[in-house]
């Protein structure tokens, strides 16, 4: 593998982003633009009905954002007039051919064009309905492919999975690819397009059902999604269509060049284009706003546990650099960008930042007050969780069915809603337990190896950085996470 200039390689090409709008692509495409300027084009596809719904989508769902501050102090009130030269924000949806790009010139314009295709496309929703969770992240990732194979000058097709498609699996996950009908737990009988015929048959019993209402339909969908992930071996619905998705892109592949990058949890960016930049609750910040807003009686986890975190500037300068080690080579290659190999962070650490950092700054709430946290109790298994919340939960509860008829009707919508608080925290628990208890660590060998490549430019490799080893863990947590999380996240 040799590796040239990163910056001399974006000049004048031309790429194709799907998922433009999410959280990673739009670090990736303020990347690219603040740092090669003279890029050629960047399409940007969006959700949306028409080209003047995308770019409006663009605008205000990228471009308004504290993300792009650089760019606007760098470039001021020419800032519309470069962007309207490099990006074209593009009208479309994964879950279609062509992408769902209705705008036939254009269609033929990307084809003639693009050189590298980056697919972010997806949803990360842990318990998404099984139809649109198999749509967009395994026959989508299938679409995208058919997308970049009519593209005459196409040097890449970068996708970008997931490292928990390894499941619940222990031990060290290689960096190696899945295979068509390969089970986790060694199950027989995996077939997508079997899965794909499964949920048309669902689809089709729910509205022969009378009594089926869209909320109904949308639990029974998600339930079938973990039933069939769990007959497979995997934990939720995300992870098994994920994992799909790779079997379908390694099946179809022939000689395009194709990497696949599985980071771990992405968090708030390390350096740029600032520090501390987040949007939306990721994974261990819904622990973060529920204690450091005082509704978090404790915490669940393996206090030993690795939790595999990594800044998102770190996932987004990896996927760079996987373009420029892999274009026009005809390969499939996997890289894991993650930190329990190189730089491990343990539970007991993030929970520590978290006390630290409250401490100091606790949250003001709504009427003013500072909120002070305590060390909060830690449910080390699913045995010691099960009992608090039946002692804490259930008993209080059940103790409500004894009360005289007329106040249990007086009590009964508190009733009804306790109870779906209860089914929900239990729901939630359930689809969060691999990652509280994880004993997986992601090799990063592959992704060692184009570190070291990078490194030997050494203007470019202070610029492209991806080393989990420079993170000084409680340092990032408590001075770049946490606070980021508090400003961008906290509402």
């Amino acid at each position: 593998m040799e590796l040239g200039s990163i910056l001399e390689f974006l000049d004048n090409k031309t790429i194709l982003v799907t998922g433009a709008t999410g959280f990673l692509a739009k670090i990736f495409v303020e990347k690219i633009l603040r740092v090669q300027p003279n890029v050629k084009k960047l399409y940007l596809l969006v959700r949306a009905t028409d080209a003047k719904s995308a770019l409006q989508r663009f605008n205000t769902e990228a471009v308004a954002k504290d993300l792009f501050k650089i760019l606007k102090e760098k470039y001021g009130t020419n800032l519309q007039s470069f962007l309207s030269e490099k990006v074209t924000p593009v009208a479309g949806d994964i879950t279609y051919e062509n992408l769902g790009v209705n705008d036939s010139d254009l269609i033929q314009e990307m084809w003639r064009n693009v050189d590298v295709v980056v697919n972010v496309a997806a949803t990360t929703n842990f318990d998404e309905r099984y139809d649109t969770a198999l749509a967009l992240n395994t026959f989508g990732a299938k679409n995208v492919f058919n997308f970049a194979a009519k593209c005459a000058k196409i040097k890449l097709l970068l996708h970008v999975s997931t490292a928990y498609v390894s499941g619940e699996t222990p031990g060290l996950i290689l960096e190696t690819p899945y295979r068509l009908g390969e089970a986790l737990n060694g199950a027989t009988g995996l077939d997508i397009n079997t899965e794909k015929k499964i949920i048309e048959e669902k689809l089709k019993e729910l509205s022969y059902d009378e009594t089926a209402t869209n909320k109904s339909i949308t639990l029974a969908m998600k339930d079938l999604g973990i039933e069939r992930a769990n007959k497979y071996g995997w934990p939720n619905t995300y992870v098994f269509t994920k994992a799909l998705g790779e079997m379908l892109l390694g099946s179809m592949k022939g000689n395009m060049p194709l990497v696949i990058l599985r980071p771990t949890i992405i968090t708030s960016t390390y350096k740029e284009p600032f520090s501390g930049w987040i949007e939306g609750i990721r994974t261990i910040d819904s622990l973060a706003v529920g204690y450091g807003k005082g509704r978090l009686a404790c915490f669940l986890g393996d206090p030993e546990s690795t939790i595999d975190v990594i800044p998102a500037d770190m996932v987004v300068n990896a996927m760079i650099a996987t373009m420029v080690a892999h274009a026009s080579q005809p390969c499939e290659i996997i890289y894991h960008v993650g930190s329990s190999v190189s730089n491990p962070l343990k539970y007991k650490e993030i929970q520590q930042s978290g006390y630290n950092y409250f401490s100091r700054n606790p949250w003001v709430n709504k009427n003013g007050k500072p909120v002070i946290v305590g060390e909060i109790k830690v449910l080390s298994s699913m045995d010691s969780f099960h009992r608090y919340f039946f002692v804490h939960y259930l008993l209080p509860l059940q103790g409500l069915r004894f009360v005289s008829s007329a106040l249990c009707q007086a009590l009964n919508g508190t009733c009804t809603d306790l109870k779906r608080k209860i089914n929900f925290v239990l729901r939630v628990v359930e689809l969060y337990k691999p990652y509280l208890f994880s004993k997986s660590f992601y090799d990063d060998m592959n992704t060692e190896k184009l570190r070291q490549l990078v490194r030997k430019n050494e203007v470019e490799g202070n610029m492209f950085y991806f080393d989990p080893k420079t993170l000084k863990w409680d340092h990032y947590l408590e001075q770049i996470h946490l606070p980021g999380a508090v400003k961008h996240v906290f509402k």
